[in-house]
């Protein structure tokens, strides 16, 4: 992604484009799976951990990402699909791989509707199954063979 469709995408969310928010985005943006804390640090050698940490929490106010606990309490990012005000419609599950440790969005499965008791305002919901992803799982059935 060039930097003047990253420069225009933080724009519309109300954020100045800066050279460390412009890396953190590019770097989300080709990646294919949502990312840790640790993984940015990996792709993002140039950068320090708390620099990354402060481009991700901004990018949580202003919904250029959202966030999901992967079950092992470890928080992942990925870039919110909506430009400009976020409505929470990219809404999906994720799905753990306990044995090489990738996340995955599983967007074809629907998340279920819910009928909170008054009063309630749902913001989002997170859902994270854990198990083998379907590489870890054929290496498994080819080691037993």
């Amino acid at each position: 992604m060039n930097s003047q469709l990253i420069t225009e995408r933080l724009a519309g969310k109300g954020i100045r484009p800066t050279s460390n928010r412009i890396l953190v985005y590019d770097a989300l943006a080709r990646q294919e799976s949502p990312q840790s804390l640790k993984d940015m640090e990996n792709l993002l050698l140039s950068m320090d951990k708390s620099s990354i940490f402060r481009v991700l929490t901004l990018f949580l106010k202003h919904d250029v990402v959202h966030a999901f606990e992967d079950g092992r309490g470890v928080m992942n990012y990925e870039l919110c699909n909506e430009q400009g005000e976020c409505h929470h419609h990219d809404n999906h599950v994720h799905f753990y791989c306990e044995v090489c440790g990738r996340s995955f969005c599983m967007e074809d499965v629907p998340i279920p509707s819910f009928c909170l008791p008054s009063g309630f305002r749902q913001h989002s919901v997170s859902f994270v199954i854990k198990g083998e992803c379907p590489n870890c799982s054929s290496k498994k059935t080819k080691t037993t063979l």
